[in-house]
């Protein structure tokens, strides 16, 4: 039947109503599964959030780090063209005569025509890339547990885009000879590949031609119509939650958590157990995820043999939500409905594996949030089960006791100033920065070291500062991560009373994770501060030549970027030029550096855990990374990272070889004797 033509227009119609209707069903269904997570405010910045959508989803932005995202942008935007010239097809099945260029004139038309052919060709290399890639090169991070319904789906999908761009360049062949047969009409001689294929129909009569026409725009149609039914029940379910949920991005800093309100008491658990507990936003996560494998590639716990892959998790969160959410929407009974999260979909492996380093979400194209997820876990598990790894307990009760992890009296967190040129805010309340300087650099041995660095630099550089001495409290951060919400809290208000009742607004921190939490969190405990790394700010002290490196520190030199610095704060180049600042370094990057940086291996209160899963020690895979530099020095700019890094170098034996110092140790160097 010829499209345009009557019976054909109706049978068109009707075809297309039921596909939109069905479609149109199964959406619903899944907005009704979205309406049962907890509510979240994300309709803020509208402004913002247009524009994020124009650059990351139009613009590809995060999608082309990658080479492989090249292929994927030609795909979207083939993928965009085809429906632009989807359209102009179903025009034509309401009615014969309809044509773009009668409509658009024929300028736009022929620019039309010439990026859907040059999007179409490179599409097609860009599918067949994407075949090879997956079944003959087979990237780690496109395997699944049940690799084989991966591979079916990607095939299937990757065969219907395929089948569209062949159905769709040999309709527009067929109808250039079709429009040089017909006076009066017009196909332009922009669209190349359409006219260089049009050779393969040359000498045919316009019958015939009208014969291959009806074939490719029947086959056409009813292909994309199946691939708008088939879309929701695929891997492709991202096509409709990418976008909404590259809209719906969160504004805040990646690094702070969602405060729990632990004093209303309608609330009946703590934390996450049932997928209904996550908000709408996490749940739309799961339907936004392309499941591309970037966070898995880029997880230290994954990268070491862990049983943690985020894109794992995501997935199986998702047929856990389109599995129970349609009981639940529909009044009905399952077995589902009894599956909690914790045990039949995630495991205490996987969730306690995470360090919370933040690689995931920084590489994920559509801006999924899997660390919030875990945390979430993680705080039912403490907080209802209490279920944690054993050894959290003596840390828990340390905290509770003295304020600390290690558990050493709180009476004592000042005494590594003495001997120190360093005042107590109770003896300078008037000094302009309050150093704050944590539970490692106050009780940690090696932390010490890096503290009296800092004040050295401090002093000498002439800043006014003091510090809190046994006043200072944990500031909570890592209590929170590991799950212990109400702990974590009741530190972090002790903390911000002192600190307001001081008047403090200016902070310097030495440690990553202090700085994170005071900074972008404590607003949540009426704490409003001015918070400064100490690297940054110390770069800061040499830019303006209040410190001078004058000496040369002739070291080979590794540095290692902190999440918490660097991927959660975007602290990546100050660091580095105070580094550079000192003449004879020569500082090299590694392999994976700034924001694909790998973790230590201590964050998320794994500092306080045993490693027991895994065929590697997180820090012992990264010191291995360093070590291929060949380096003399790591440079740190975090006491976790420091520990982590130590303990690498001597389960390598190079802990004589090669020494960890923070980037204020090497400063100190530099102001010192000649160091060879």
């Amino acid at each position: 039947m010829q499209p345009g033509y009557f019976p054909a227009n109706l049978f068109f119609i009707l075809i297309l109503a039921a596909a939109v209707g069905f479609f149109l069903k199964t959406a619903h269904q899944l907005y009704r599964l979205l309406k049962l997570g907890q509510p979240e405010d994300r309709f803020d910045r509208i402004g913002e959030r247009l524009k994020n959508v124009a650059v990351f989803v139009l613009g590809q932005r995060r999608v082309v780090r990658e080479p492989a995202g090249w292929g994927h942008f030609a795909i979207f935007w083939a993928f965009v063209i085809i429906t632009i010239g989807t359209l102009e097809t179903f025009g034509v099945g309401l009615y014969h005569g309809f044509a773009y260029w009668k409509f658009l004139g024929k300028g736009p038309t022929a620019i039309l025509y010439l990026l859907q052919d040059l999007f179409c060709g490179a599409a097609v290399v860009a599918l067949v890339v994407a075949l090879y890639r997956r079944f003959v090169i087979k990237p780690e991070r496109l395997k699944f547990t049940d690799q084989h319904a991966a591979n079916l789906d990607a095939s299937i999908i990757i065969s219907l885009i395929l089948v569209l761009i062949v159905l769709l360049m040999g309709d527009r062949a067929v109808e250039y000879r079709l429009a040089q047969m017909t006076p009066g009409d017009y196909f332009p001689r922009a669209a190349f590949l359409s006219v260089a294929l049009s050779g393969l129909f040359a000498g045919l009569s316009e019958q015939a031609l009208m014969g291959w026409h009806a074939l490719f725009w029947w086959a056409h149609t009813l292909v994309i119509l199946g691939f708008l039914v088939y879309i929701p029940f695929s891997k492709h379910l991202h096509i409709l939650g990418a976008i909404p949920n590259v809209f719906f991005r969160r504004f805040q800093p990646v690094g702070e958590l969602a405060k729990m309100d632990l004093e209303d008491e309608t609330i009946e658990t703590y934390g996450v157990s049932k997928i209904e507990e996550f908000t709408w936003k996490q749940l739309l996560d799961l339907y936004a995820c392309t499941e591309c494998g970037r966070c898995s590639e880029n997880c230290p716990a994954n990268l070491t043999g862990k049983p943690l892959s985020p894109k794992e998790t995501i997935h199986n969160l998702k047929k856990h939500l389109l599995a129970k959410g349609k009981l639940l929407v529909e009044g009905q009974t399952g077995p589902e409905l009894d599956k909690a999260i914790m045990g039949d979909v995630c495991t205490d492996g996987e969730v306690w594996s995470c360090t919370t380093c933040g690689n995931c979400m920084e590489q994920c194209p559509v801006f999924i949030e899997h660390i919030p997820k875990y945390v979430d876990l993680r705080r039912y598990l403490v907080q209802m089960e209490s279920s944690f790894p054993p050894e959290v307990q003596t840390v828990f009760r340390n905290w509770e006791t003295n304020s600390n992890p290690w558990g050493i009296s709180f009476a004592t967190r000042g005494d590594w100033a003495k001997g120190l040129e360093v005042k107590t805010l109770a003896e300078d309340p008037g000094a302009e920065y309050l150093l704050y300087v944590g539970c490692a650099g106050s009780f940690d041995e090696r932390g010490k070291k890096i503290t009296g660095a800092v004040v050295q630099l401090l002093n000498r550089a002439g800043v006014s500062f003091a510090i809190l001495g046994a006043e200072e409290k944990c500031c909570g951060e890592t209590a929170r991560r590991i799950g212990n919400e109400y702990l974590g809290q009741t530190m972090s208000v002790e903390l911000a009373e002192i600190l307001n009742g001081y008047g403090v607004k200016k902070i310097i921190t030495t440690c990553p994770h202090c700085f994170n939490t005071l900074k972008n969190e404590y607003h949540q405990f009426d704490g409003h501060f001015q918070v400064r790394h100490h690297s940054e700010f110390l770069a800061e002290l040499v830019g303006q030549g209040r410190l001078k490196p004058m000496r040369t520190v002739h070291k080979r030199v590794a540095f290692h970027d902190s999440c918490y610095l660097g991927r959660y704060n975007q602290i990546f180049a100050e660091p580095r030029s105070l580094v550079k600042s000192i003449t004879g370094v020569v500082l090299e990057e590694m392999g994976r550096h700034h924001g694909k940086s790998f973790c230590c291996g201590a964050g998320g209160g794994r500092m306080w855990m045993e490693e027991n899963l895994g065929t590697q020690k997180i820090n012992e895979a990264r010191t291995d990374q360093a070590l291929v530099l060949s380096p003399e020095v790591i440079a740190v700019c975090c006491p976790y990272c420091n520990t982590m890094f130590e303990d690498g170098l001597k389960a390598r034996d190079m802990e004589e070889k090669v020494k960890v110092l923070d980037v204020a140790e090497l400063l100190v160097r530099s102001l010192e004797e000649d160091k060879k």
